[in-house]
């Protein structure tokens, strides 16, 4: 995923919408966006009719003897689980002229950076309504806008932030919110260390001063479907009785169902103890059935499930919705602006009877003086 769990298929899956089709790669990697429309520019204002993707133009570090090293022994010796968080990395620098992350490229490797180029120059070259990466672009945003208000909302003092799954995740070095939080990132021990790694490289070779800008950053290696991965996380210094913000992106989904309820059930515990927030995706039904044996868990009505574990507060969106759209998603057409038009019961759409795959964007709260 982002994290190891931080993304879906380890191979491209087409699945139709009526003229249109989606293109999933991993983590929903590939979806709609805006088209050409008359005036000569896409809805989403971004570039002129005929105008190309940026150039794919590789860094010194990227090709560096070192960085191809360990890119390779990523290629060969990781599991095509642990291989998505390169590919999430690539999603989120290739669409750099959104998203400021100057560390996804050395994080996401040669390999998935030019098969992903490809695929958004051929969408653009075809002037498809799906070009590659719109969605994990719009999720990103979600996630950086939603955890900058949830660190806002603790009114001063010292916070934490746990990402489980982090994967390739660089948040710690480029969100200015996270300034005074401790970040605490949780993985699997290969991943967290070639990532410690890749960092240490980039920080070294570069002229752009990158540097950490989280309070402090412990990674601890750790797999959230065994049951001691809590006391891991403690033991590294995590404080449950401090205000909290959990972030799981991309990941609950690959998980069988009684370890996403259980994962699930630990974060909502902490409601009781201090200020506690969950930012989390969530696959409703027939989202899994784009892939049974890799979306294991699912909720259609996740702003249900949560209070019903002890969250007092719950928001959910849809993408395409006005905190979901970061002027990305203006197409009425669009995949995601079709099918969140009908009521979220509907899960075959009534025109062309195709399921209506369901990405929520969720939000939930809780304290000890509103827990349930």
């Amino acid at each position: 995923m982002h994290g190891s769990w931080k993304s879906g298929h380890h191979y491209l899956l087409h699945t139709h919408f009526g003229f249109s089709v989606l293109k999933l790669w991993r983590i929903w990697i590939a979806s709609s966006m805006p088209f050409l429309n008359m005036s000569g520019k896409e809805k989403n204002g971004q570039t002129q009719e005929g105008s190309a993707w940026p150039e794919l133009q590789l860094s010194e570090l990227l090709l560096s003897d070192t960085v191809r090293a360990l890119h390779e022994t990523i290629n060969n010796e990781w599991d095509s689980i642990q291989r998505t968080a390169c590919q999430t990395a690539a999603g989120r620098a290739l669409w750099k002229h959104v998203i400021h992350d100057p560390l996804a490229e050395v994080l996401a490797g040669e390999t998935y950076l030019r098969s992903l180029y490809e695929k958004i120059t051929g969408d653009r070259l075809n002037n498809a309504r799906e070009v590659s990466g719109v969605i994990l672009a719009v999720r990103t945003l979600w996630f950086d806008s939603k955890l900058e208000a949830s660190l806002n909302s603790f009114n001063g003092g010292e916070a934490q932030v746990v990402l489980l799954g982090a994967g390739m995740d660089a948040r710690a070095y480029r969100l200015n919110c996270l300034k005074g939080s401790n970040v605490f990132e949780v993985d699997f021990p290969e991943l967290l260390h070639t990532k410690a790694t890749l960092l240490q490289a980039a920080i070294g070779s570069t002229n752009e001063q990158l540097r950490m800008i989280a309070k402090s950053v412990t990674r601890v290696a750790a797999d959230i479907r065994d049951d001691n991965w809590l006391e891991k996380l403690q033991q590294s210094g995590f404080i449950p009785e401090r205000n909290t913000v959990w972030l799981l992106e991309g990941i609950l989904y690959y998980l069988p169902h009684s370890h996403a309820m259980q994962v699930l059930k630990i974060i909502a515990s902490n409601c009781t103890l201090t200020h506690t927030v969950l930012l989390a995706d969530f696959m409703n039904k027939s989202s899994t059935t784009i892939s049974e044996s890799t979306y294991l868990f699912y909720s259609d009505w996740p702003d249900h499930l949560l209070p019903s574990l002890g969250f007092s507060n719950v928001k959910l969106s849809q993408i395409g919705d006005p905190d979901a759209n970061f002027n990305l998603m203006h197409d009425p057409l669009n995949i995601f602006n079709k099918i969140r038009s009908l009521p979220r019961s509907v899960q075959t759409h009534p025109d062309d009877g195709t399921p209506c795959h369901r990405l929520y964007l969720v939000q939930a709260t809780g304290s000890p003086n509103n827990s349930i």
